[in-house]
C-alpha cells in the first residue's frame, strides 16, 4: 500500500440505515469506543488488529469482522503500511428488519464470531459497498440486502436469554443513568460513586466489566453519539460541541476523529437520510 492517510464516510440514499466508511490509515488509532449500530468490516489489505470483547484480534486482507451494538472496541495498524477497508454501519432496525425474514425465532441477532474468512459473503459485501459509493441506489439497496441475509444466515446467532451484567448490576446501572443524564455537566468518579452507594474503584472496575468502558470513555462515547445526531441534523459543528459537553469544537473534533475515523465537518458533509427512510 502506498499514499497518505484518507477515508470517506457517506450516506446511500439507496441504503437508509446503514452509514459507510472507506478508508486507509497507517497511524491513526481509534480509541475504545462503542457504536450504536453494527460494525461489519471488509479489509482490502494490510492488517487492522483491534480489541473487542477482552480479546486481541487481527484481521487481514480478505477478512470480514462482524461487531455487535454497544459493544466497546479500539483499533490500530497491524504492520507498518497500515491497513485499508471498508466498511458498513447498519442500524439496528435494517439489520432486525432483514433478520426477520430469513431467520427463525425473535430477538435481534449477533454475531459470535469476531473475524472470519469466507470469500463469497466478503465479495457480495464488498459488491454493495461499491455500488452505494458509485451512487446505483437500486443496486446497492438490492444487493446490501442479498448481502446481508447471507450475513445473517451464515454468522448470526440469536443473543443469549439472559440479561446483560449492566443490567444485573444496579449500581453501573443507575451510574449509566446518570452519565446519560448529565452529558453536559458529568459529576467526578467520587461523586458518582456515591450517587449509587459504591466505592470509585470497585464502580469503575463494575462499570468497565458490564460496559467494556471505564466511566470516563462510556461518557465520550455516548457524547459522540449524541454529536453524531446533531450533525446529520445540520447542527454546526462548533455548537454541537457545546451542546454534548466538549470545551470547544477542537476537542470534539479530536474524540470525534478517534472514534469515528473522519472529522464532524467531513461526517456532516456526507449528508443526511431522506426524509421519510
Amino acid at each position: 500500500m502506498n499514499g497518505p492517510e484518507r477515508a470517506r464516510f457517506w450516506r446511500s440514499p439507496g441504503l437508509p440505515g446503514v452509514d459507510l466508511l472507506k478508508a486507509r490509515y497507517v497511524t491513526h488509532r481509534f480509541t475504545p469506543h462503542a457504536h450504536e449500530s453494527y460494525a461489519i468490516a471488509l479489509v482490502l489489505s494490510g492488517v487492522e488488529e483491534f480489541g473487542y470483547r477482552g480479546a486481541r484480534h487481527r484481521a487481514g486482507a480478505g477478512s470480514l469482522s462482524t461487531l455487535n451494538p454497544q459493544e466497546a472496541h479500539d483499533g490500530h495498524a497491524g504492520v507498518p503500511e497500515g491497513w485499508s477497508y471498508r466498511v458498513l454501519y447498519p442500524s439496528v432496525e435494517f439489520v432486525s428488519g432483514i433478520a426477520a425474514e430469513v431467520l427463525t425465532g425473535r430477538g435481534t441477532p449477533c454475531f459470535p464470531e469476531t473475524v472470519t474468512y469466507h470469500q463469497p459473503t466478503v465479495e457480495l459485501l464488498r459488491t454493495a459497498h461499491q455500488a452505494a459509493e458509485h451512487g446505483d441506489d437500486l443496486a446497492s439497496s438490492t444487493l446490501a440486502r442479498t448481502a446481508f441475509a447471507a450475513l445473517l444466515r451464515r454468522h448470526a446467532a440469536r443473543p443469549p436469554a439472559e440479561a446483560r451484567s449492566s443490567d444485573q448490576d444496579p449500581g453501573v446501572r443507575r451510574a449509566r443513568e446518570i452519565l446519560h443524564e448529565r452529558l453536559v455537566d458529568p459529576p467526578t468518579i467520587e461523586d458518582l460513586a456515591r450517587a449509587v452507594d459504591a466505592r470509585p474503584f470497585a464502580l469503575i472496575r463494575a462499570f468497565k466489566a458490564a460496559t467494556g468502558l471505564p466511566p470516563h470513555a462510556y461518557l465520550n462515547t455516548l457524547r459522540i453519539m449524541r454529536a453524531r445526531r446533531l450533525l446529520q441534523a445540520g447542527t454546526p459543528p462548533a455548537q454541537v460541541a457545546g451542546d454534548v459537553g466538549f470545551t470547544d469544537q477542537a476537542h470534539l473534533s479530536r474524540h470525534f476523529k478517534r472514534m469515528v475515523g473522519v472529522p464532524p465537518a467531513a461526517y456532516q458533509r456526507a449528508g443526511t437520510y431522506k426524509t421519510g427512510s
